[in-house]
């Protein structure tokens, strides 16, 4: 819970179930945060109740936990995270520095080194795709795409998981990134969307155990 600022109650408590060390139908007890994150209960009661408005987190009578998603929002959830990396892997091709592309390049490099380690590649994806909302130069759709990143916080697993899935995943990120360097907007729209379209569809079948 080290990766923001010492002060920031919401971003301590988003870092932390989105790393996992809460998980969906946990509870959040306001004064067992405060003392883990040695602060106060005012800036933690207020980033909890932040954190609810968010849907991050949803309320069982008086406690608060982990909210879980049902197979609809799911869906949903996805469906708007496909045309929102659609849109902003599209505006990357229009307005990436070359210094930014290559910092794209250089990931990828990097997170095949990690092939094999799920965990440390889905914070790298998260990083991956972070770095072509940056690419956007849209504040409008960099804010709703960090919605989304809260949202798929709350799912158990990481498609990274799934055999086979991790090789694939950073091939389409170098489809993705060759289409922007082309500066081919419907060509980066594209395999962005395909590539959440895979990823969704892994997860499906992670779910009904149709692979592991």
């Amino acid at each position: 819970m080290s990766e923001t600022h010492p002060n920031d109650a919401y971003g301590r408590i988003l870092n932390a179930i989105d790393h996992g060390d809460y998980r969906p139908s946990d509870r959040l007890v306001e004064s067992e945060l405060a003392d883990r994150l040695g602060m106060s209960r005012t800036p933690i009661r207020e980033a909890l109740q932040r954190l609810e408005t968010q849907g991050v987190l949803s309320r069982d009578g008086r406690s608060l936990m982990v909210a879980s998603l049902d197979h609809d929002q799911l869906g949903e959830l996805y469906t708007v995270r496909a045309e929102l990396e659609g849109l902003a892997a599209r505006l990357a091709a229009q307005h990436a520095a070359p210094e930014e592309i290559g910092v794209l390049y250089d990931m990828i490099a990097q997170d095949r080194k990690l092939l094999g380690d799920p965990q440390a590649l889905s914070r790298a994806n998260k990083r991956f795709h972070r770095q072509i909302h940056l690419a956007s130069h849209n504040r409008f759709l960099i804010r709703q795409l960090e919605s989304v990143r809260r949202s798929m916080a709350l799912l158990t697993t990481t498609s990274f998981a799934a055999s086979g899935r991790s090789g694939a995943a950073l091939d389409e990120h170098h489809v993705i990134v060759t289409a922007i360097e082309a500066r081919d907007g419907a060509a980066a729209d594209d395999a962005a969307r395909a590539h959440i379209s895979a990823a969704y569809q892994t997860r499906l079948m992670v779910d009904a155990g149709e692979i592991r």
